[in-house]
């Protein structure tokens, strides 16, 4: 790195702060859910003495419900949200829950979410409004693994329920309220400097991570030769990359000119192309695996992204 390229990139962590702060904020998502299972300890025991084993070696745990329709839809649907939601309109930050939010993404994420929290909070109702039918159907499922004293009250179970978005917003590196040294302060100043770099690196590295995604799987199933014997691939292809694309536009608060020019690339490359024409026009096939293979390169060659 030269000496102006050191320079340059001083003065970025100088700005990144006070920028990043007026840019994003932290989202937090947390979500309850009663789980259903509780171990079994006179059946773990008999596992354990037929199979000759040593006291607590196997453990057998029983779904108290058995297979529960109402409950299984509660919990598949906070995993779609944490992964299609949460995890895709904002990035990495701390080593914790919380994970950054820019506020061009802001509007989007917190519409989706208030719909994911509705869906949930209907979820439980007909769950809960199952579950006393659920019990008595459970004694047929479990057999003699079934005790009623192992079945918690409707009320009980419900409170175990919660779906929680927080967001937090992102303090400024210069905001020191401590009765120290101007030295001491400044110490403190540039470890948050610092550490507010790492973070936002960590968080612009996972964008370009998702980008590589679909755009190896571009690269991979557009690289043949023959048309009449072309590989298969989904609709979503195009879409995919795209997807990818607009979430880098809301992240991208410091303006990166790289990542402009990706997009810009991509998007110019893409720009009315479908799935059906891929597979029927082989000019086109090549032009856009060109333009993916040379974008990965790009990306490849990125410092700090691996």
């Amino acid at each position: 790195m030269n000496t102006q390229t050191e320079v340059q990139a001083v003065t970025d962590i100088a700005n990144s702060a006070p920028s990043l702060s007026t840019s994003a904020m932290g989202a937090e998502m947390s979500t309850g859910v009663w789980s259903g299972r509780k171990k079994d300890s006179f059946a773990s025991e008999k596992v354990n003495d037929d199979a000759g084993a040593e006291k607590n070696v196997a453990s057998v745990y029983k779904a108290l419900l058995g297979e529960c329709d109402e409950l299984d839809a509660v919990k598949k649907h906070i995993g779609n949200v944490r992964n299609h939601v949460h995890y895709h309109y904002t990035l990495p930050w701390s080593d914790g829950g919380m994970r950054l939010l820019t506020t061009a993404a802001y509007f989007e994420y917190h519409r989706l979410m208030t719909e994911a929290q509705a869906t949930f909070d209907t979820l439980v109702n007909t769950f809960l409004n199952a579950y006393d039918w659920e019990v008595t159907q459970a004694q047929m499922r479990l057999g003699t693994l079934f005790n009623p004293n192992e079945y918690p009250s409707k009320d009980s179970i419900a409170e175990k329920f919660y779906f929680h978005v927080h967001y937090i917003p992102l303090p400024e590196a210069g905001d020191f309220r401590l009765d120290i040294g101007n030295a001491q302060a400044q110490h403190l100043k540039d470890s948050y400097n610092s550490y507010y770099q790492n973070r936002f690196d960590t968080a612009m590295a996972d964008i370009w991570q998702r980008l590589l995604v679909p755009l190896k799987n571009m690269s991979e199933k557009l690289d043949y030769a023959d048309h009449e014997d072309k590989k298969r691939f989904k609709n979503t292809l195009v879409d995919n990359v795209l997807d990818i694309l607009a979430v880098m536009t809301m992240a991208n608060v410091h303006g990166d000119s790289q990542m402009i020019a990706v997009q810009n690339k991509l998007e110019e490359a893409l720009r009315h192309v479908t799935p059906e024409a891929l597979r029927e026009d082989e000019y086109l096939r090549q032009s856009v695996k060109q333009t993916a293979d040379s974008v990965i390169k790009q990306i490849n060659n990125l410092p700090s992204i691996f």
